[in-house]
């Protein structure tokens, strides 16, 4: 149903088939659709619905297009999970097994009793006894190797007492993997899981160490994560073709650890207060992976649907609750009669979505001269949100205005739109940039780095001389702006 055509080499597309012929109300989706769009905090990106195995709705807002790898922030977790799945139906590791176990380099450093009891489901569980996040403390204990800080960093409590979303937990978890495998997250789930369900190209981010970070980082586009959705919704089976057990599938998606134990189990509770398994979320609806700022993998068992977003919101809760009030009550018992123009509608409506166009106009209303060569550096004499971005210059030319964003790891010259919307290139890497000149004083450039769900703001102001640069959503990576792109072409797994 998207506008976008198939790009060469991509995966196989899957089933589809119409909203009436799977139960599921269009007029339902067409509502969701329009509360997301009108939702101030929420920021759009793709849409995938699957219902009895068969797609049934698909869209994405430009400048996001089908074929672009996303950054899924957490969701990869679940990734991770499925590999653990994998690691132990072939007897490389065990859920019971001591984590010192699998670093024996360590073992004589590791003298804390509750360190030592430390077992790897309760890494799967986020359950190792750390009362809260360890990634700044562990790195401060070991900035090269963070298996060694996390073990070196005692936990509060017994292993598998409490909750505490913990980055080290998920990395250690993916690092074992890595080491009994001797491959990496991608290579080991290339031929076992990517290949077989036609996930196409993944990528995922590295550290110092040449380790897949597991607990974040991967690249993958919407497609990805709805056929990740589906093999679990399915129990593991492709088609036939068992992939992982079905014991697995429900070990890992049951709760395991209670998420917020001062919350009456009666209680209507948020999406966050129902539980965790392994690298997966308990919902109030089913369960889910996901990723910061609305990197949704929505698995619903009682609707036998599949639910895959991307977006940029900082209200997460936000976006559930619009899918738990507009989707889940599209999803009918039987097929659907008579609604062949409201799928129409529907269909129409997938094909034409897009981000509203930044304002501005592609040429100053006057002085182009004085904008021409222009250069502008931080308003306070620092950039907060990107502190490595040292100044903004304008140049214009045969072919329209050019900015230049210098940082002192490097910089990036991005041409602007020439006759409003969005401009779109992938040199020197993937981006959108929209917006102009709003009055004779006053560039407002929006720049989205389309594999990631980022955009920054950069205003200039001639009389000053100054600009600043804000991001909508904060990378929690970090970085230059050149690294804000999946990995690259070269060094991800294709076959």
């Amino acid at each position: 149903m998207s506008a976008h055509p198939t790009p060469s080499g991509a995966p196989s597309a899957l089933p589809s088939s119409t909203p009436s012929a799977e139960g599921v109300d269009a007029l339902g989706v067409l509502a969701f659709l329009d509360a997301v769009e009108a939702a101030e905090l929420i920021e759009p990106h793709s849409l995938m619905i699957l219902r009895h195995g068969r797609l049934v709705a698909s869209g994405w807002w430009e400048p996001y297009t089908p074929d672009r790898l996303q950054l899924l922030y957490s969701l990869s977790k679940s990734f991770t999970s499925t590999a653990v799945g994998f690691a132990l139906a072939e007897g490389l590791i065990g859920l019971d097994d001591p984590v010192v176990s699998y670093f024996p380099e360590f073992d004589a450093e590791i003298t804390d009793p509750r360190s030592r009891a430390m077992l790897v489901r309760h890494l799967a569980s986020m359950a190792s006894g750390h009362e809260e996040e360890t990634y700044d403390r562990a790195h401060a204990l070991d900035r090269d190797d963070l298996v060694r800080g996390f073990l070196l960093l005692p936990p509060d409590r017994e292993p598998g007492s409490v909750f505490a979303y913990n980055q080290p937990a998920t990395y250690t978890l993916a690092a074992i993997v890595q080491r009994v495998t001797g491959r990496s997250l991608t290579e080991y789930l290339r031929p076992r899981l990517l290949d077989p369900l036609g996930f196409g190209e993944v990528a995922w981010l590295t550290d110092g160490s040449g380790r897949e970070l597991g607990f974040s980082g991967l690249h993958g586009t919407t497609d990805a994560i709805a056929r990740l959705g589906q093999l679990y919704l399915d129990e593991g089976s492709r088609q036939g073709e068992r992939l992982l057990s079905p014991e697995w599938v429900a070990e890992a998606t049951r709760e395991h650890v209670p998420t917020n134990p001062g919350v009456p189990a009666d209680a209507d509770r948020l999406d966050w207060d129902r539980g965790y398994g392994f690298q997966f979320w308990r919902s109030r609806h089913g369960y889910r992976g996901d990723g910061a700022y609305g990197q949704f993998c929505l698995i619903l068992p009682e609707h036998d649907a599949v639910i895959a977003t991307t977006a940029a919101t900082r209200d997460m809760q936000a976006l559930l609750t619009l899918v738990w009030e507009h989707l889940l009550p599209a999803f009918g018992p039987g097929p659907l009669t008579g609604r062949e123009e409201a799928d129409s509608a529907l269909a129409r409506r997938l094909e034409r979505l897009a981000l509203p166009p930044a304002a501005g106009e592609p040429a100053p209303p006057q002085g182009a001269a004085q904008w021409a060569q222009a250069a502008f550096v931080p308003a306070g004499g620092v950039c907060a949100d990107q502190p490595g971005l040292t100044g903004v210059t304008l140049a214009a030319g045969p072919d329209g205005w050019t900015l230049g964003l210098a940082e002192k790891q490097g910089g990036l010259r991005l041409e602007l739109p020439t006759a409003g919307g969005w401009r779109v290139s992938d040199d020197p890497l993937p981006t959108a940039v929209g917006g102009g000149w709003t009055d004779a004083d006053t560039l407002a450039v929006h720049i989205v780095f389309l594999e990631t769900p980022h955009r920054l703001r950069v205003t200039c102001s001639l009389a000053a001389r100054t600009f600043t640069a804000r991001w909508d959503t904060t990378p929690l990576h970090g970085g230059p702006l050149r690294s804000f792109r999946a990995p690259d072409r070269s060094s991800r797994s294709g076959g």
